[in-house]
């Protein structure tokens, strides 16, 4: 690939090329300074396809707060899927593609009162809750509004706990919301739960899906009539995982406790979409050699170097989400390895992307690939000390664009 025009929208790939040979082309045109992404549109697609493949009965709704780059919006869109949405302004940009209103979910247990009227206006029905108070306030706000409780069933382990904040116990709270949500006259369609972000303990879902069961048969025996299974996210997306554990879980679950097709099941994924999909070229500007001790005055013990991108930008997933970066030189190099530690670009002491790995000796203007980029970190990412966003070069090969 011949990089011509950087401005273009999508780069159609030949068969030559990849995602490595791109970020070669553009790191080193010599045009290049700042940090950038490679968005490869054809990951997107092929998580698709696994996902269609390994939980069949599952509608994914992508977690638009994940990553909420407009291409990966207008991808999924296209792929016919739905969307979860967090707040008016993630519904607005949904709705900006052309999605239909019923593709989406509201699923922020609590709401600003503005939030809960624009998703009335613009048709947005669904909408989660976990509370009293939220109840009264989708009554008043959006009395026709379809309501999903929202229950509490964490896993062991996760990247992210959310439990804390959201989702009512599932034995004592739950019941007395479903009835009061009777008293209030709404319409209760469902179930939802989220068993953490970035889940390791699949049996979980199994336990979830079962007490949802039990809520769904005590909402029908109080009238009401539902219909959605909503089991969240927390699905693994970096390369060389895999949610073949979780679909096994979801799966049996589903056919023990819902065996049927009046009941909908959707999920809430986001960086099992997106993860693998975005690429960081960062490249380095200033450099540090630690000299040894008295013995060796002269001998290099450590190497710390600056990169273009840092915590306060892309990496504020290693504060946020908990993530582990593994840096990876664009160039190969040789002889002993060294010591070495990576930094941002700030003025912050906090802002340390890699603190000890070893690396072959490394010069300025040299560029270091970080894969695994796509989750959590865009939509944090902020020009704190004037350091910029890091452009999202997108690219598709032939097969994917046709």
């Amino acid at each position: 690939m011949k990089v011509t025009n950087l401005d273009e929208r999508i780069h159609v790939l030949d068969s030559a090329s990849n995602v490595t040979t791109v970020i070669k082309d553009i790191a080193l045109s010599g045009m290049q300074e700042e940090a950038f992404y490679v968005l490869d549109i054809g990951d997107i697609v092929r998580k698709h396809q696994i996902w269609k493949e390994k939980m069949p009965r599952v509608s994914p709704y992508y977690a638009v707060k994940c990553n909420d780059n407009l291409v990966v919006i207008e991808v999924l869109a296209a792929l016919g899927i739905g969307f979860d949405c967090a707040s008016k302004s993630e519904i607005n940009k949904v709705l900006s593609v052309g999605v239909d209103s019923s593709r989406i979910i509201f699923a922020n247990p609590a709401k600003p009162a503005s939030h809960i009227r624009h998703a009335a206006a613009v048709g947005v029905d669904a909408m989660t809750a976990d509370n009293e108070s939220e109840l009264h306030k989708i009554k008043k706000l959006h009395p026709s509004a379809k309501v999903v409780i929202r229950i509490r069933c964490d896993a062991e382990v996760a990247q992210c706990q959310l439990g804390m904040k959201f989702g009512c116990d599932p034995i004592y709270e739950a019941p007395n919301l479903l009835r009061l949500a009777r008293v209030l006259g709404l319409n209760v369609i469902g179930i939802s739960f989220h068993v953490g972000s970035g889940c390791q303990d699949p049996p979980v879902f199994y336990r979830a899906i079962r007490e949802s069961k039990i809520l769904f048969d005590l909402a029908t025996d109080l009238g009401f009539k539902p219909y959605l299974l909503d089991i969240g996210g927390g699905y693994p997306g970096n390369k060389g995982t895999s949610i073949d554990k979780i679909a096994n879980v979801v799966n049996d679950a589903l056919d023990e406790f819902f065996n049927t097709d009046a009941v909908h099941i959707i999920a809430e994924p986001g960086r099992f979409y997106v993860a693998s999909a975005f690429t960081l070229a960062t490249s380095i500007h200033s450099k540090r050699s630690v000299r040894g001790d008295e013995n060796s005055p002269n001998t290099i013990t450590h190497n710390m170097y600056y990169i273009n991108d840092g915590v306060y930008g892309s990496f504020n997933c290693l504060l946020y989400d908990h993530q582990h970066v593994t840096p990876i030189p664009l160039k190969k190099g040789c002889g002993k390895m060294i010591p070495s530690s990576i930094w941002g670009p700030t003025c912050d002491g906090l802002d340390q992307v890699v603190e000890n790995v070893m690396l072959h000796e490394m010069e300025l203007g040299d560029w270091i690939i970080f894969e695994n980029m796509g989750a959590y970190t865009l939509p944090v990412a902020s020009p704190f000390n004037g350091f910029p966003v890091p452009k999202v070069h997108i690219v598709a090969d032939e097969t994917i664009w046709l």
